[in-house]
């Protein structure tokens, strides 16, 4: 028996942000029986953790088909399960197969601070074939890092109505194994209309299972920093525009690593029987 937690990420209120499931192990599963368990929840990402000899945490994410490298909102719902189960906790250190150590602390507030490392996008000068009918809508600029296509808008009501072509856009997320060894997601962007953000996004991972991901945290380390350096601010809001909605506190604190920010919600607790 496992006990589980799941958590709205990105969000002060339930049925907002993004939800994943939270599990902490006290020794790891079969990759097999871990991703079972995503697929069983179908939630956008399960996260597994560790603790380490040093009290640090490893922690794993799978969506329904795969693990992934990187996945911010699962890290936020799983640093918010420890901080309230363990009231002692001021901050917390977890590492991860990929992507480097991640620093995190709680303010009196209830805001999770998370210190990632900068994976900030270059510009792409061919586009991928079937990327534009995927899309359905011209976009300004094209970009990409290790985990998606970074498509630049110039309004954010073209964000707001796009309707992409699913299947086409994860034949063109699949292609991208071929080319460089990996598949991409694809988030696109624009400035936002509204005051109190000062960029929105939406994301597409359907490559991985997931057509629309609600709010994606791991992403806003390269739209962020790429904001920045247009805006010339180091803090920023972000809206991301899915369905549920969600926002993310970001801040620059050097060339390689940034904060990316924002609150969560307890939905459930319950037991699994594995």
């Amino acid at each position: 028996m496992l006990k589980m937690y799941q958590v709205d990420a990105f969000t002060q209120d339930l049925f907002k942000g993004n939800s994943a499931a939270v599990i902490i192990l006290d020794e790891w599963l079969d990759e097999s029986l871990m991703q079972n368990i995503a697929l069983e929840n179908n939630l956008s990402e399960t996260a597994f953790l560790k603790a380490n000899a040093d009290e640090s945490y490893h922690i794993r994410w799978f969506t329904p088909t795969d693990e992934v490298a990187f996945c911010g909102h699962a890290t936020l719902a799983s640093a918010f399960i420890l901080f309230k189960e363990n009231i002692h906790l001021k901050q917390l250190h977890f590492t991860t197969n990929q992507v480097g150590d991640f620093y995190i602390q709680q303010q009196s507030d209830g805001l999770i601070e998370m210190e990632f490392p900068i994976r900030m996008p270059t510009v792409l000068e061919e586009i991928p074939q079937g990327l534009v009918e995927a899309l359905g809508t011209p976009f300004k600029a094209l970009y990409v890092n290790d985990q998606a296509y970074v498509v630049e808008y110039e309004h954010a009501e073209q964000v707001l109505e796009l309707q992409p072509d699913f299947l086409q856009l994860k034949t063109v997320c699949l292609n991208a194994k071929v080319k460089d060894g990996n598949t991409k997601d694809v988030v696109i962007t624009a400035p936002s209309d509204q005051a109190e953000y000062n960029f929105i996004s939406r994301y597409f991972a359907p490559a991985i299972g997931v057509h629309e991901d609600p709010v994606t945290g791991s992403i806003h380390t390269a739209l962020a920093p790429f904001w920045s350096q247009r805006f010339n601010k180091p803090e920023l809001v972000a809206y991301q525009a899915s369905t549920r909605g969600g926002v993310l506190y970001c801040k620059q604190l050097s060339a390689q690593r940034m904060q990316v920010s924002g609150y969560a919600k307890l939905y459930m607790v319950a037991e699994i029987f594995v």
